[in-house]
């Protein structure tokens, strides 16, 4: 967790950056990309959108599209695509707040934005589609109360493409959750033209069909994330699903039973490195998850075991009476998996039934609430997230599980962390990236900001508010003191203000999110130890003002 990155790894390309065109050869799926057939082939939600003759990127028309106080001028069609299959989609816009995007990949839907173009700037994004994924839904969009966009030049590059066929209707947008209770959710979405009827999807199974635009969904866990999307059928068969929408069931805070909708992480180690030597007692009573730090790779590949340091001078019947304690006060304690020296590996079927199966031992030996993904060696997105279902399975739904990426880890939504992430969002808690040891880095706005300050926290979390995590699981690790890194410490000010910044729109440095996030999760440190060395000035300060956000 505390390993500088290399140089090298800091020659990122930047979030909304110019993308390269596509290769002469390569064919453009997207029908009338250049607007010069007016709308045809485009829907556009509450009739937002239209075409102008100024300003043009190329030919002699563009979308104009004009979002409203409630809605975000979304504009969209459905492309025929082959499974498995990569493609980059791009764009060029002018505008505020300006979004280009796909949806029902079959995979991690995907997007990319720009806060502010003036002149015309081109976005671009790529993804994968499913194993049964044969169209998608591209889109752009502006947001709610911004003034009106440009777009103009959709091009769309891959295998197969075209019309997906007569009567197969665009995928329905503005999906919405309403009155949610601790066993149903109320959904809405916008009225699809030629559609007959709609399917909703409950974690990409089949829940329910209706013929309007609204449904309840019923027979839901209590305190529970749901993932839902919905398609639109047609005389020519059914949509690409909608965007998704994530919900918690009451019950319970911030999708995990026992966590509070605001918390602060610690991690706790088990070594002595110089920093103060703890018990889990001796943790002061402003963090909310403990992470143990470290557990140990075996010899079977994917598996974990863990054993306290003789040089703690602590018991396992002390260690397991104080986790006991800390869980009877209300606060969740995690075995913590990886770090700097970390190697456990989890890249087959076989070393993910093996990392759960070790991991769930840990957890009714010990009475872990969880587990921290700490892994700065790489992952692969597909068997960790098997693993952790499979975890998760077996622990049922007060499992917490939390991620300590690297910075330069959560860069974009296509990144093995990230996707990671993505792929286990409904049982995720919180992942708490590590804003230190990284250099500068880019922003959600392209800009790149130096480690240290405000803005880097702010811009560099913003990515993950506006890549498709919720806000509960979004937190903001750094040092506890300035020996507690390399580089990137940050006064318990700084953090606060950074909080404020995402959570109300105040305290922010040069950059100010589009909008705000009041159920941003909260702040990591490493380390408890460290803390305490300096004082436990870090928790002293950053714990309650974490407590007290909206």
């Amino acid at each position: 967790m505390r390993g500088a990155l290399a140089a090298a790894s800091l020659a990122l390309a930047g979030l909304g950056a110019a993308g390269a065109p596509a290769a002469h050869a390569d064919a453009n799926l997207v029908r009338n990309p250049g607007f010069e057939s007016g709308l045809s082939g485009w829907s556009c939600t509450d009739d937002s959108g239209t075409t102008t003759g100024s300003p043009v990127h190329s030919g002699t028309a563009a979308l104009h599209a004009a979002p409203s106080a409630s809605g975000n001028a979304r504009c969209a069609q459905t492309v025929s695509v082959q499974p498995n299959s990569s493609y980059t989609l791009s764009a060029w816009v002018q505008g505020s707040y300006v979004y280009l995007g796909a949806s029902g990949t079959g995979t991690t839907d995907v997007s990319a934005w720009t806060p502010a173009a003036t002149d015309w700037q081109q976005l671009t994004t790529s993804f994968t589609t499913g194993p049964t994924t044969t169209s998608v839904t591209v889109y752009t969009h502006g947001w709610y109360g911004q003034p009106a966009y440009t777009a103009d030049d959709v091009v769309l590059t891959g295998p197969g493409g075209g019309d997906p066929g007569p009567g197969v209707p665009d995928a329905p947008a503005e999906l919405a959750a309403g009155a949610v209770t601790a066993s149903s959710v109320a959904l809405s979405w916008n009225a699809v033209p030629g559609a007959s009827g709609y399917t909703v999807y409950q974690d990409g199974a089949r829940a329910l069909s209706v013929t309007g635009t609204s449904a309840t969904v019923t027979g839901l866990a209590a305190a529970t994330a749901y993932r839902f999307q919905v398609t639109a059928t047609g005389p020519g068969g059914e949509s690409a699903k909608s965007a998704a929408v994530t919900v918690t069931t009451s019950g319970g805070s911030g999708g995990t039973p026992g966590v509070p909708k605001h918390a602060v992480t610690g991690y706790w180690q088990n070594f002595d490195n110089g920093a103060t030597v703890q018990r889990i007692s001796d943790v002061p009573a402003a963090y909310d998850i403990i992470a143990v730090a470290f557990s140990d790779a075996t010899t079977t590949p994917g598996a974990v075991t863990f054993g306290l340091d003789p040089a703690l001078h602590y018991t396992e019947a002390q260690f397991k009476a104080d986790i006991a304690a800390k869980q009877a006060a209300g606060r969740s304690v995690v075995i913590s998996v990886g770090g700097e020296r970390g190697t456990v590996s989890v890249n087959d079927a076989a070393s993910a039934a093996n990392f759960a199966d070790s991991v769930y031992a840990l957890m009714q030996k010990y009475g872990f609430n969880g587990v921290d993904i700490d892994l700065e060696n790489g992952l692969n997105p597909t068997y960790m997230s098997q693993a952790l279902r499979s975890l998760s399975a077996k622990a049922g739904g007060k499992l917490v599980i939390t991620m300590a990426p690297q910075t330069i880890d959560m860069q974009s939504p296509s990144s093995a962390y990230f996707r990671t992430a993505l792929n286990i969002k409904d049982i995720l808690t919180v992942v708490n990236t590590q804003y230190y040891n990284s250099g500068s880095m880019n922003g959600c706005d392209g800009k790149v900001y130096a480690q240290g300050s405000v803005d880097f926290l702010t811009a560099l979390a913003c990515i993950q508010l506006e890549g498709g995590l919720a806000p509960s699981q979004v937190g903001l690790g750094v040092p506890a003191s300035p020996r507690g890194a390399g580089s990137g410490y940050v006064a318990p000010s700084v953090v606060n203000s950074a909080l404020d910044c995402l959570a109300t729109g105040t305290g922010c440095g040069s950059f100010k999110p589009a909008r705000t996030y009041p159920d941003i999760r909260g702040a990591m440190t490493w380390s408890t130890n460290w803390d305490a060395s300096a004082g436990n000035a870090w928790s002293g300060a950053v714990g309650p003002h974490v407590h007290a956000l909206p």
